[in-house]
């Protein structure tokens, strides 16, 4: 009996070896009964083109893409989705009909996380805390879900102001429910607060202003670890009802991967518990 040859997907990045990514593709595919492979690829700096055009011509499946790279990824795209043109970065990588598509699945990610923490985007006040490219990835699924208003606030107010209208210019929809503002804009009550910066990674924490959190909000920190984050804390003294980290996210935004590449969006609860119990 002739076993298929597996499906060939990787992780691309630089470093690469801390990555997550092989051991949750390959549960996703165990649990749909497929045969992928999944490796992690490091690529030098400069030959990050040349790596990926190598891996789709040895006939490779998906790709994933990791920093430092996730911008270079979206101009190599043939075809970006419009979630990747306003993150101007692209985390997952395919080709059809001979040609190279590319998509941002981080914020799709979140809100599968969201939802799953019971804080459904639809009709919240959310206030997101950074202007960087993790902000970007997550701005158009989040109005796409139906929050009622979203503020980004920044240490320099210009990198906000220039995201809300680049947002408005290729999505003029959404104009109206997006604000922005300084760290110290904290004005008005919120449902959903998300950290969409590196500073939970330090112990400094983020100098931003009081937050008044809504009954029942959620502050979610895309940052994660094996304890509660500076920020997680810092809001729960805040007066956060409900905390998370961005473990979910990291696992959902995988899964929306897979779907893209296999048709099929695997169930993440098995594979968020055990990379919760290794942490």
């Amino acid at each position: 009996m002739n076993t298929p040859t597996p499906a060939h997907c990787a992780v691309i990045g630089h470093p690469i070896a801390h990555s997550l990514s092989p051991q949750i593709h390959h549960a996703f595919a165990h649990s749909l009964g497929l045969n992928v492979h999944y490796e992690r690829i490091l690529s030098e700096i400069p030959d990050f083109e040349r790596t990926v055009q190598d891996f789709f011509a040895r006939g490779g499946h998906g790709l994933n893409v990791t920093v430092p790279f996730k911008e270079r990824a979206f101009a190599l795209a043939a075809h970006s989705s419009p979630r990747a043109r306003l993150a101007g970065a692209v985390n997952t990588l395919w080709m059809a009909e001979g040609q190279l598509h590319g998509c941002n699945t981080d914020g799709e990610g979140l809100v599968y996380d969201l939802k799953r923490l019971h804080a459904d985007p639809k009709g919240q006040r959310i206030l997101i805390i950074g202007a960087g490219g993790a902000t970007r990835g997550v701005l158009i699924p989040l109005l796409e879900a139906g929050a009622q208003t979203l503020k980004i606030i920044n240490r320099t107010p210009a990198r906000a102001t220039q995201i809300a209208e680049e947002l408005s210019t290729q999505q003029p929809q959404f104009a109206p429910r997006l604000a922005v503002g300084s760290l110290q804009d904290t004005q008005g009550q919120w449902d959903i607060v998300i950290n969409a910066t590196s500073a939970s990674l330090g112990t400094a924490g983020l100098q931003h202003g009081a937050i008044d959190y809504a009954p029942n909000a959620l502050a979610y920190d895309m940052v994660y670890g094996a304890q509660p984050t500076p920020f997680m804390q810092h809001a729960q003294a805040q007066g956060a009802q409900r905390v998370a980290d961005g473990l979910g996210m990291l696992v959902e935004q995988a899964a929306s991967s897979f779907a893209i590449w296999f048709g099929q969006r695997p169930g993440t609860t098995t594979v968020r518990q055990q990379l919760r119990a290794q942490l």
